[in-house]
């Protein structure tokens, strides 16, 4: 029987190793093919990006995107994704139809243990985000893993996304 690899770890919402080799390489390759297009924006370098995701409609996306594998992004059609935007997406990253990303907005999908001695070893987990249709993010909105946004949601800007949002909301953060 053949043992589990941390990549399929990590696809199966399992915790896994984030130093491990092999995802390393992954990422240090997906960097690569980012820095193609970030470099010198087109269509024919986006390709580059796009082809990393497990799905995508018509999607524009501006220069800046980074992304940890893409192979966990899902976005449905008329996305816009502004300048400066990171998604780390060590777990699934769904998206909806004609939703608006402001510029240098983050969806962090990794965590990490609490435990220093765990943190220290390289043990993450990760938890998917969900963001419904006709959904508007604005810029420099952070959002948090296992995160849902109900369709028609507006996010404010600079705003640390810590709870789900519900369909029709407008959110502009928590105190905490």
């Amino acid at each position: 029987m053949t043992e589990t690899t941390e990549f399929e770890k990590m696809a199966n919402g399992e915790a896994f190793n984030a130093i491990d080799l092999d995802l390393r390489l992954r990422r240090e390759a997906v960097r690569l093919a980012c820095a193609k297009f970030n470099a010198h924006p087109s269509k024919g370098n986006l390709r580059h990006v796009t082809r990393l995701f497990a799905e995508f409609g018509s999607v524009v996306i501006e220069p800046g995107f980074q992304c940890d594998y893409g192979s966990q992004i899902h976005l449905g059609e008329r996305v816009f994704i502004n300048f400066q935007c990171i998604f780390l997406d060590s777990a699934k990253i769904h998206i909806g139809d004609d939703v608006l990303i402001g510029p240098g907005v983050h969806f962090y999908t990794v965590d990490h243990p609490r435990d220093a001695d765990l943190r220290a070893s390289g043990e993450c987990f990760a938890r998917p985000i969900t963001i419904g249709n006709k959904v508007w993010i604005g810029g420099g909105a952070k959002i948090l893993p296992g995160i849902k946004i109900g369709n028609n949601a507006i996010i404010a800007a600079n705003t640390v996304v810590t709870r789900n949002v519900a369909e029709n909301e407008r959110y502009f953060g928590s105190s905490l």
